[in-house]
């Protein structure tokens, strides 16, 4: 998603609120549907991995994916719940952290409930298979039509 505004809103009030665009974090967060939380970045602050943060690539884009791994000296591999290639993003490249998801315009779910918790410790487990995972998913949906 290219949007400066986004952007320069989340470094000038310290926090945006807005919805998710695209499927590259499906299961989790649904076009349309979801909108997300996101804390700008503190000053020399590090995530972890599980993290969903929001960065931006050389193009502008800003995307929210997942921190599949920490490394050392700086920088992260990224990746989004419904992918299965990992990225480089730089640490400087980081903006923020998402804090939570708002369900259906309902329900807040933070990433501190245990429920959110459960569900980034699975599927960053299964990350090293999900390239088979995804491939079965995609051929018993094909069965299925």
């Amino acid at each position: 998603m290219k949007n400066t505004s986004i952007k320069e809103e989340l470094l000038k009030n310290g926090n945006i609120i807005f919805p998710n665009k695209g499927t590259s974090m499906l299961p989790l967060l649904r076009e349309g549907r979801d909108v997300m939380i996101i804390k700008k970045k503190k000053k020399g602050k590090r995530f972890h991995k599980g993290d969903a943060v929001l960065f931006e690539r050389a193009n502008g884009d800003l995307v929210l994916h997942r921190i599949s791994d920490v490394i050392r000296g700086g920088g992260y591999l990224i990746i989004g719940d419904n992918c299965t290639e990992k990225e480089y993003v730089r640490e400087k490249d980081v903006l923020g952290i998402m804090t939570g998801v708002i369900r259906d315009g309902k329900k807040t779910v933070k990433v501190t409930d245990p429920a959110y918790r459960l569900y980034v410790n699975a599927w960053t487990g299964i990350l090293p298979i999900r390239k088979i995972y995804m491939k079965a998913r995609g051929r018993i949906a094909k069965m299925r039509k």
